[in-house]
């Protein structure tokens, strides 16, 4: 079982404008987060899946359970907090990639602290996934990282920044949080995005990769869009390209590619520590092309919509 572990909240998706006196927009709500979508897709790909996180009592946080639950998740680690649940303004643009602004302030996703982690996982519990703005806003970024260093000598360890800069406060102080997590990392898998957003235009990827590497992190991989992947290796580096695709937006296209990684490995008995470190760069290569198969579909759909173990055999 992999435990993804994080915030779930609601994506207002606005489209279209109108004239007149009044501007109205369109606006459609959907479920996400990116730790949420990361739970959801692992679960569409046929692994065990369990979430650990706040979700609000509020309707939407009944919205938000109720499709964990349906999507085959399991729910035995969320906390139900009387916190409203957050919401983030969605606008795609033309290019297909969001802007956001979030409505998260003291909302359900934070009000997860030490007493509310279980002394123990389930021994059924292989690998732990932290990712997104719960690893940095407080109480929750403390717990995650209290949990990740407990856990980090017995499970499997995978990271996503998924960075969001409106709500990363100091860069300093985050860069610092976030090398506190990568020490308890098997896997580290950011985008081309959350590189330059955390550590600027000028950030030596090969120079932070093998930092990491010679850390203990067994694999790196950093997303770059229609140019494919690019992954850190005890063996070197290796690099996938990418899919072509009519792209309709790339929500969730991220969460995609983390779901199909963490799938491929499980698939293959290596979601453990240590088993990545042995692979070889022909299996990562399928492991990564199979991950940038995952993202692609997703750009084909709108909003977060992960594929199924189905939907990735339909497009090899």
């Amino acid at each position: 079982m992999i435990i993804v572990c994080g915030e779930a909240l609601i994506d207002m998706f606005i489209a279209g404008a109108g004239s007149g006196r009044r501007s109205e927009r369109a606006a459609r709500a959907i479920a996400g987060g990116s730790p949420f979508n990361l739970a959801v897709g692992v679960a569409r790909l046929g692994m065990q899946v369990g979430f650990l996180g706040a979700i609000g009592t509020d309707g939407l946080g009944d919205f938000l359970l109720g499709l964990l639950q349906a999507e085959g998740v399991d729910t035995a680690l969320v906390k139900r907090s009387t916190r409203p649940t957050p919401l983030v303004a969605v606008s795609p643009g033309a290019d297909g990639h969001p802007g956001y602004v979030f409505y998260a302030t003291d909302c359900a996703y934070a009000d997860v602290t030490l007493g509310d982690l279980p002394a123990q996982l389930p021994v059924a519990v292989e690998a732990l996934a932290f990712g997104s703005f719960s690893m940095t806003v407080d109480p929750v970024g403390q717990t995650l990282l209290a949990l990740a260093e407990r856990e980090k000598d017995r499970r499997f360890i995978s990271l996503d920044p998924n960075v969001r800069p409106a709500l990363m406060g100091d860069p300093a102080a985050w860069r610092d949080r976030f090398a506190r997590f990568a020490r308890t990392a098997s896997l580290i898998k950011l985008s081309i995005e959350d590189l330059l957003a955390a550590w600027g235009d000028d950030a030596p990827m090969d120079v932070l990769a093998a930092n990491w590497l010679a850390n203990g992190v067994e694999l790196v991989v950093v997303t770059d869009g229609p140019n494919g992947a690019t992954a850190y290796h005890r063996d070197g580096k290796i690099q996938v390209t990418g899919r072509p695709v009519d792209v309709v937006d790339t929500v969730g296209a991220g969460d995609s590619f983390h779901a199909a990684l963490l799938a491929e490995l499980a698939e293959g008995g290596n979601l453990r520590r240590g088993a990545v470190t042995t692979m070889g760069k022909s299996k990562l290569c399928e492991v990564l092309e199979q991950a940038v198969r995952a993202a692609s579909i997703t750009c084909s759909r709108a909003g977060a919509d992960l594929p199924t173990q189905a939907d990735l055999i339909g497009a090899e």
